[in-house]
C-alpha cells in the first residue's frame, strides 16, 4: 500500500509560479511512475507530467515548456515546478503513482490562476 501526501496548492495571478510537492509511503519499491494529473471543473481528468525512478519523464502538450516534474528517489518525492501560469491551469491537482502494477492518488491540490 502506497499513501500519497501532497502540498503546494495556492492561489496566484496569472504569469506567476507555484511548486508542488508529493511524498510517498508505503512500499513504493525502486521501479515505479510518479507524477500528477488535474481536473477542471466540468472536465475530465488529465495527464500533467510523470517521471519515472529512472528519471524519464513525459508532459502535457499544454505544459511543455512551463512545467518541470523532478524526483527525489531517496525521499520518494517528486515536484512540479509550474511557471508562467495561465488561468486554464486552474484546476485540482491529484498526484499519482503506479507500484507494482497498481495505481495510487493523493487527495488533490487546489491551484487557482487569476487573469
Amino acid at each position: 500500500q502506497v499513501q500519497l501526501l501532497e502540498s503546494g496548492g495556492g492561489l496566484v495571478q496569472a504569469g506567476g509560479s507555484l511548486r508542488l510537492s508529493c511524498a510517498a509511503s508505503g512500499s513504493i519499491g525502486r521501479a515505479y511512475t510518479m507524477g500528477w494529473y488535474r481536473q477542471a471543473p466540468g472536465k475530465q481528468r488529465e495527464l500533467v507530467a510523470t517521471i519515472t525512478s529512472y528519471g524519464g519523464t513525459n508532459y502535457a502538450d499544454s505544459v511543455k515548456g512551463r512545467f518541470t516534474i523532478s524526483g527525489d528517489n531517496a525521499k520518494s518525492t517528486v515536484y512540479l515546478q509550474m511557471s508562467s501560469l495561465k488561468p486554464e491551469d486552474t484546476a485540482v491537482y491529484y498526484c499519482y503513482s503506479n507500484s507494482f502494477g497498481y495505481d495510487y492518488w493523493g487527495q488533490g491540490t487546489q491551484v487557482t490562476v487569476s487573469s
